[in-house]
């Protein structure tokens, strides 16, 4: 039975014709191609990366790798030696153990550092310094934290490593100075390199980051701090993750330092040092054929050996005398040979002698009459012999040491040709040495004075500068090549350096000055007279072995005048005065006086009298010059023998005996 609705049947399935299955597979085949393809391009440049990285860049990459567990150091050279004129040694390198740590190795530096403060006893000072050096510097810079330890506390350390990540003792050289005092004011000293020192100076070199590197601060170890310092070498290390040195992978060593030979002799330098003791005052020794300084002493001195590692507060305020009355100073850290300056007094009369003969305005037998002072000007001048001495020539007045010669004479030559024939004969020089702060003293003339007082020169002036006064300041160092220009009639100039790494300095024997030979022979002879005539000022103090006589003169240069008031208080005298406003004594000379070998400037610091405080030390240094050590009594006058072998009993005590050697026992 039909429901009356009629069902269409579904139409019959459609296929595919051969053309189009052949046109979808060759679609198929095209995206495949294309894909397979892409993919293919992606491997092969992902290979080209992977070949450059392993091959290519491999060196490269080895190195970053390296980096992170291999780390590279410097390695400070051996600085060079300082040699006196004998090969003693003077300035050497002394082997002791540093402990150093590195921030980045320590993580905790204050844990760190209380760990190993338990284990080995440390300078409370130094600590708290390495704290902020620590702290300041890179995580990756060692920070030294204790120097010149015993062997028993670097076996601590090293025991405790693994408690004591960025901790490290080792093996380190120190500057150590076996003559002490003796050659503080010549060789000078190192310290630690500052940040003040970085400011000043112009060098990149890599040495100078290193934590406490010693540099030179003064005198010859600063002056030649280039020769002496060498070049660094390198070394490179294995450290684990906590910055730990595991071990040394390999080094390359520095450059050593030149060797520096001066032309000191050590045993004279502590002669003089002994002979100066308990003065204020200073003295040289240069050789007058070439140039070279033999010894150069200044008193008081110091210990340079306490500057190495660096001076306490205490130290450093006790020899700036800080807390001493300023009238009372000496001046411990001065070197007054060269940065002492001093009227000279009447050691400056030779000066103005030649100036007036060689510019013809007085001959060497014009007398000039004293009678104890000269009106200039309405200004009166007293001579220092208040009686006068009557008609002086030439020979005389040096000998005598008159005054009013001199006030005269100055006069008719005139200050410009006085002060051109000072500069001649080495005063108003900076005179090239490797030492500090060389003072260039003052030798006026007119033009001088217009620029630095903006004032016109004055006759008084001239007058005053005649006998060394005024405005005339010298340093012992110019004296005494003073004396070795007149000795000789050369340009001797001062040499302090004999060699460096053994190439010989330039020897300063000089040219000759264009002097007359016969003015010169005057003024040598008035000096021989001076040490060698019964009136001559330097008599008492001659040498009496007639092949080591010595030529002479005496000085004492005026600090300040006796005013009215303290004469009428009753202070006549210089001795009357506090010591810091006594005269000052001078005395130069030259010996042998026929056959000039050594020249001597000797300067004592509110001294008093030429003759009797500085002409005496001069006499003892010369001698121990000529001898080559301790001369025999029969080498001073009868009538001094009993007091001289006092004093060289006492001064015994003092004297060490030196030879050439490399360290303090040695030398």
């Amino acid at each position: 039975m039909h429901s009356g609705i009629e069902y269409e049947s579904a139409a019959p399935t459609m296929k595919r014709g051969p053309k189009e299955t052949e046109d979808g597979a060759r679609r198929l085949s095209r995206r495949a191609l294309l894909l397979g393809t892409a993919q293919l391009g992606i491997i092969a440049a992902l290979g080209a990366r992977m070949a450059s990285l392993q091959v290519d860049q491999a060196d490269e990459f080895r190195m970053l790798a390296e980096e992170n567990r291999i780390n590279m150091g410097l390695i400070p050279p051996a600085r060079g030696l300082i040699y006196d004129i004998n090969g003693v040694v003077l300035a050497d390198n002394a082997q002791h153990y540093t402990i150093t740590m590195t921030r980045e190795g320590a993580g905790d530096v204050d844990e760190i550092l209380a760990r190993l403060n338990r284990l080995v006893a440390l300078d409370p000072e130094r600590l708290e310094k390495a704290r902020e050096e620590l702290g300041a510097r890179s995580p990756f810079v060692p920070v030294t934290v204790a120097e010149r330890v015993s062997w028993q506390d670097v076996a601590r350390v090293n025991v405790n490593a693994p408690a004591l990540p960025g901790v490290v003792a080792e093996l380190g050289r120190s500057r150590i100075y076996p003559q002490g005092l003796d050659m503080a004011h010549v060789v000078g000293y190192v310290g630690p390199v500052s940040d003040f020192d970085l400011s000043r100076i112009d060098d990149r070199d890599p040495l100078l980051q290193i934590p406490r590197f010693q540099i030179g601060k003064t005198m010859v170890e600063n002056r030649l701090e280039r020769d002496l310092r060498g070049s660094a070498g390198t070394k490179r290390v294995e450290v684990n993750a906590a910055g730990r040195v595991m071990r040394e992978l390999d080094r390359v060593e520095g450059t050593p330092g030149a060797d520096v030979q001066l032309t000191v002799d050590a045993r004279l330098q502590n002669y003089i040092q002994a002979r100066l003791s308990g003065e204020s005052a200073a003295a040289i020794v240069i050789e007058v054929t070439n140039g070279d300084i033999k010894g150069i002493g200044s008193a008081p001195s110091f210990d340079p050996n306490v500057f190495v590692q660096g001076i306490s507060v205490a130290l450093w305020d006790e020899l700036n005398e800080r807390g001493v009355d300023a009238s009372l100073h000496r001046r411990p850290l001065a070197a007054k040979t060269v940065q002492g300056t001093y009227p000279p007094g009447s050691t400056f009369k030779m000066v103005t002698a030649l100036a007036a003969l060689e510019d013809g305005a007085i001959g060497p037998d014009e007398t000039v009459r004293c009678v104890g002072h000269l009106d200039v000007s309405d200004v009166r001048f007293h001579c220092w012999k208040r009686a006068g001495h009557g008609n002086m020539n030439l020979n005389e007045s040096l000998k005598q040491s008159c005054d009013v010669y001199y006030y005269e004479v100055s006069q008719r030559v005139g200050i410009d040709k006085i002060a051109a024939m000072g500069r001649k004969l080495g005063l108003g020089e900076r005179h090239d040495l490797p030492m500090s702060a060389i003072r260039t003293g003052i030798m006026p003339d007119k033009a001088w004075k217009r620029e630095a007082r903006g004032e016109d020169w004055r006759i008084g002036d001239t007058v005053n500068a005649s006998i060394g006064q005024g405005y005339v300041l010298t340093s012992p160092l110019q004296l005494a090549v003073m004396t070795a220009r007149i000795a000789t009639g050369r340009a001797v100039k001062p040499r302090l350096v004999r060699s460096i790494d053994g190439v010989d300095e330039p020897s300063g024997a000089g040219e000759s000055l264009g002097l007359n030979e016969n003015n010169l022979r005057r003024v040598r002879g008035a000096m021989y007279d001076v040490s060698n005539h019964p009136r001559g000022t330097g008599y008492r103090t001659r040498i009496a072995t007639e092949e080591f006589r010595i030529a002479g003169k005496t000085g004492t240069s005026q600090v300040r005048r006796i005013t009215q008031a303290e004469r009428d208080a009753g202070v006549t005298r210089n001795e009357d005065l506090p010591w810091n406003r006594r005269d000052h004594a001078l005395f130069v000379a030259f010996a042998p006086a026929d056959n000039p070998k050594y020249a001597i400037a000797v300067v004592v610091e509110h001294g008093g009298g030429g003759s009797t405080a500085a002409a005496p030390i001069a006499r003892d240094v010369m001698l121990q010059a000529l001898y080559e050590g301790t001369p025999p009594l029969s080498a001073y006058p009868s009538a001094s023998r009993g007091q001289i072998a006092d004093q060289q009993r006492r001064l015994n005590d003092l004297i060490r005996d030196i030879q050439p050697g490399r360290n303090a026992d040695e030398a």
